[in-house]
């Protein structure tokens, strides 16, 4: 199979509002950033790939229709990729694979999320047909299953404000993040209202309108870069229902089963060892201690373990998160995304102020739906 490179990534700002901009506005502010990093133009972007969380959580269904000359696709292939909130990393993914697969030279892949138009803690409480109700959004879903990881573990309670201390004070280098809370403490988070035990306000994702946007190349448009590139040297996806008999909400198996695929498929043998930043989809402080066990990086039970010795500080043995992650910025479409793109900049050494020091391997995860969708890379810088 072809080598495949991110070339260069762009962002917007993450705010509450965007009312600056329309959805459009939105997607070409991230997409402009990507194609000046990248160093190209239109003419030598080959297909475009567009990834957006469910339509109603704007109430604008098959946005692609409208959004086509926005993005650039008049007279291109454009492909349109749903998994959930996971999908930002699966529209990288499909975005790498046309590369890979010697279809494209150069692909745009480009995800968005405006929830200032909408209400998406309604979408996600609709009972659709012939499936459980949720009722309370996805905090009120997710609540229980950290729970359970909290009493399997054996974790102390604290941690989830430990993870939510890191994440604010990592956004307040990050000049595109949402959240930059500098001065968060941990008695501040501890004392903020709870809202889903365990999870309490500061230890919760906040709704953003935001976009972002990577291009995609192969090697030779790889090496006719005059900056560092991110080599993708793995790509992961796994899928399982939301609800069937055995599901572990805490442990889910197609995580576990992509993890497992996209070491093996990058070399990696020992992921504590081999990664130097992990970039990982944590909506709730919880889910970090969590998706380290679900990826490898921790043995079952013990990943708080990793939180609470600071090992997943920037400067500890495993930075996690160093551009806040979606605790500080979650426009949902674009949040997988976003993890993809921090992760290639670390190893570009283009992330500044929260660039990780000699960062040569890193991961970008995400998941999506009831703990059903996920989609992974490691990129590194060689």
């Amino acid at each position: 199979m072809r080598r495949a490179a991110v070339l260069g990534t762009g962002q917007t700002h993450h705010r509450t509002r965007r009312t600056d901009v329309s959805m459009a506005g939105l997607c070409r502010e991230a997409i402009d950033r990507a194609l000046l990093d990248a160093g190209v133009d239109w003419p030598q972007i080959d297909a475009v790939v567009l990834g957006k969380a469910p339509d109603l959580f704007e109430g604008v269904m098959m946005p692609e229709l409208f959004l086509a000359e926005a993005l650039g696709a008049a007279g291109r292939p454009l492909l349109r990729v749903h998994t959930a909130g996971s999908v930002g990393g699966a529209t990288a993914n499909v975005a790498t694979t046309l590369v890979r697969a010697g279809v494209h030279r150069r692909v745009l892949a480009v995800a968005f999320e405006k929830q200032s138009e909408s209400n998406a803690m309604w979408a996600l409480s609709i009972q659709p047909p012939f499936t459980a109700p949720i009722g309370a959004g996805a905090g009120g879903y997710f609540a229980p299953h950290l729970r359970a990881y909290i009493r399997r573990s054996h974790a102390p309670g604290h941690i989830g404000a430990l993870v939510a201390v890191k994440d604010r004070r990592n956004g307040a280098l990050n000049e595109y993040a949402h959240l930059r809370q500098p001065d968060i403490t941990v008695e501040s988070v501890q004392a903020s209202p709870m809202l889903w035990d365990p999870v309490r306000y500061d230890e919760t994702c906040p709704s953003s309108d935001g976009a972002c946007a990577v291009v995609i190349g192969d090697q030779v448009a790889a090496e006719a870069c005059a900056h560092q590139v991110a080599w993708i040297r793995a790509t992961a996806m796994r899928t399982e229902p939301t609800f069937f008999a055995g599901k572990d909400h805490v442990n889910p198996r197609a995580g576990a089963e992509a993890a497992r695929a996209l070491w093996q498929a990058a070399g990696i043998t020992d992921p504590l060892e081999q990664v130097d930043v992990a970039e990982i989809y944590v909506p709730f402080s919880w889910f970090e201690p969590m998706w380290l066990e679900n990826l490898g990086f921790a043995e079952p039970g013990h990943g708080w373990k990793l939180v609470e010795a600071g090992e997943t500080r920037i400067g500890g043995r495993l930075p996690v998160n160093p551009s806040g992650g979606v605790l500080c910025s979650n426009p949902i479409g674009a949040s997988g995304m976003l993890r993809f793109a921090e992760a290639a900049m670390q190893v570009m050494g283009r992330a500044g102020d929260h660039q990780v020091p000699h960062a040569r391997t890193a991961l970008g995860h995400a998941y999506g739906g009831g703990s059903q969708f996920f989609s992974m890379w490691v990129v590194s810088s060689s």
